[in-house]
């Protein structure tokens, strides 16, 4: 397909779509791209959010919205899934984060991350020997100016956690 190809940089998927349902296709594309993932549903229950968010969405918006809105996350979510580093090549032990090729490798493998997870793991990478809030992480990670509940980071923090868990490097 042409995605495979040329890869979107972003994906705005409905849950409620004819045949497969947005929640599957979602998790599809997480397993088989690393792109931006914008889910829209009418659905707007916290477990519907935390569901969305747990299958691969980096951002929720329920409907309806204004077009701004929807603008201003796409825009935000293209913008942290660029990381602006001088540094092209972090290291810490056997990990390493590729900023420019957007990778990241342990042991000579690569490690699937989604780019909100990529964010986090460059932020902590950057900030080493801290602890942070889940505001702080909010506001460093996906910007002061985006309104995305705090428990969104719990979701991402756990799938960072999974993907680095054989690695030892999830502490």
């Amino acid at each position: 397909s042409s995605a495979q190809v040329n890869p979107p940089d972003l994906v705005l998927l409905d849950i409620m779509m004819p045949g497969e349902d947005g929640l599957s296709l979602c998790r599809r594309i997480r397993r088989e791209h690393d792109v931006g993932i914008v889910m829209v549903t009418a659905r707007g229950e916290e477990s519907d959010r935390v569901r969305g968010l747990d299958v691969g969405a980096d951002d929720y918006v329920t409907k309806p919205f204004s077009i701004t809105e929807l603008m201003a996350r796409i825009k935000a979510l293209l913008r942290r899934s660029r990381p602006t580093r001088d540094a092209e090549v972090l290291r810490y032990a056997d990990l390493e984060l590729d900023t420019v090729r957007h990778r990241v490798i342990r042991n000579g493998r690569s490690v699937h991350l989604g780019p909100t997870e990529f964010r986090l793991l460059f932020f902590f990478m950057t900030h080493p020997e801290r602890v942070y809030t889940r505001a702080q992480l909010l506001d460093e990670v996906w910007g002061d100016h985006v309104f995305i509940e705090e428990r969104t980071v719990d979701v991402h923090i756990r799938r960072l956690r999974a993907a680095l868990e054989p690695s030892g490097h999830h502490e």
